[in-house]
């Protein structure tokens, strides 16, 4: 009875609930739309997770908060309603604290830096940190780095932050770091973040220029200072209900599927970078380079915040990692 009862109210396995011969069939949702390279490489995974199965397990990729924003669909892995999703590291934080790490600006010192750490045993430690909280890590994916984008005017040093609303994700970090730097920080959710521009509810936001451009804000926004204050990564996230239903070797194959979806989705991000800046500038989009040591003095501050912390122990083992 108890089994007949998970299998109803647990909608992940289409067919059975235990029998040898039974398909898994896996539901992930996620926020972006699906041109970006972040759905792509979801669906390179849905597809290796089916070949190297011999389609025992399938994986169903619902975009666009088609399920939810990040946040909600956190909440539905916790309960196992949704098996996986992509989050960034920012919306993780309020689940797995260890995770605020990453949203500290100018942690990395570049993209190798950034990659050594995730590939590495720190990032592998953060992965697995949030099991206690029903999120097991799978894969980091790239997610740039973030800058500023405004209506009225560019920002070109910190103080032209001063008085401006911006939007942020709900992330405590991602408000510190705005405040820190002099702005004023306004957590919107991304599928209202468009109207929201428009409208003036803020004065702008921060992101990379994939998910500028594939939102369309560059309609609104029509500067672009390239700061580059984080680099806050994307994390592949599933349910410890459903990765412990799953038997070991669908383990052992979704696992490899996730991590081979990995250099995939940085070749597409690259190549889509490029585009989009290419793109978005044909379309009236300004892009400034602004001197990074600025904000990065002014960012001081908010690592001094965390001295004598666990995220601040974390920040300096990072900073120690060398090629």
């Amino acid at each position: 009875m108890k089994n007949l009862l998970f299998c109803i109210l647990l909608p992940l396995f289409l067919i059975g609930c235990g029998s040898e011969s039974d398909t898994v069939n896996l539901k992930m949702g996620h926020g972006l739309d699906t041109s970006h390279p972040v759905h792509k490489a979801m669906l390179f995974m849905a597809d290796k997770a089916a070949e190297k199965s011999n389609g025992k397990m399938t994986i169903d990729v619902y975009p666009s908060e088609q399920l939810g924003n990040e946040k909600e669909m956190l909440e539905q892995l916790q309960m196992g309603s949704v098996a996986m999703t992509k989050v960034s590291s920012s919306v993780l934080e309020s689940f797995v604290d260890e995770m605020r790490v990453f949203a500290l600006p100018y942690l990395f010192r570049d993209d190798e830096h950034k990659w050594q750490v995730f590939n590495g045993p720190i990032g592998q430690q953060l992965l697995d940190t949030g099991k206690s909280k029903g999120l097991k890590g799978l894969v980091y994916y790239d997610a740039g780095a973030r800058s500023f984008y405004t209506v009225d005017k560019p920002i070109q040093h910190p103080d032209d932050l001063k008085g401006l609303k911006i939007r942020t994700q709900q992330s405590p970090m991602a408000m510190k770091l705005i405040q820190t730097l002099g702005g004023s920080a306004t957590p919107i959710s991304w599928g209202e973040l468009y109207t929201s521009l428009q409208q003036g509810v803020v004065d702008g936001a921060e992101n990379n220029p994939p998910s500028l451009y594939t939102a369309r804000h560059y309609e609104v926004c029509k500067h672009y200072s390239l700061d580059k204050h984080t680099m806050v990564p994307d994390v592949v996230v599933i349910s410890t209900v459903v990765w412990k239903k799953l038997k070991p070797e669908l383990q052992q194959i979704l696992i490899q599927s996730a991590k081979a979806s990995v250099p995939y989705q940085i070749e597409l991000w690259n190549a889509f970078v490029d585009e989009c800046m290419r793109k978005m500038k044909e379309q009236g989009l300004q892009v400034y380079q602004p001197d990074k040591a600025l904000f990065k003095q002014r960012a001081l501050a908010l690592w001094q915040e965390f001295e004598g912390t666990k995220i601040g122990e974390l920040a300096q083992q990072i900073q120690e990692v060398n090629p």
